[in-house]
């Protein structure tokens, strides 16, 4: 497994979660089958708008669905840009991510 940066994980406008990586694109993510899409113009990962999921449970598809199709591990960095992320979700994510450190 590769690992990846994410630059960015943002809630943009129309209330969509996204993870930007640093240097990876997955233009074929749909082929996981997990409401996960690429927007190239953007060179982001994004997943549908909440309605019964939370923004942190929309991350988790996001970050698995680039792991079995791609083979590339996302990681939240230093030097990771948080945009329109609530202090919560933020530590929620962060949590979420060192677990997954520690456990793989």
């Amino acid at each position: 497994m590769v690992d990846d940066q994410i630059a960015e994980i943002g809630i943009d406008p129309d209330g969509q979660l996204y993870v930007r990586p640093k240097i990876s694109t997955f233009p074929h993510i749909y082929r996981a089958a997990m409401k996960v899409g690429w927007d190239p113009l953007r060179g982001v990962l994004f997943s549908p708008k909440p309605s019964e999921w939370s923004y942190r449970d929309w991350f988790r598809p996001i970050i698995t669905a680039v792991a079995s199709e791609y083979g590339v591990r996302l990681r939240v960095g230093p030097g990771t840009i948080w945009s329109n992320i609530p202090v919560e979700l933020r530590k929620q994510i962060e949590t979420d991510q060192a677990s997954a450190s520690s456990a793989g």
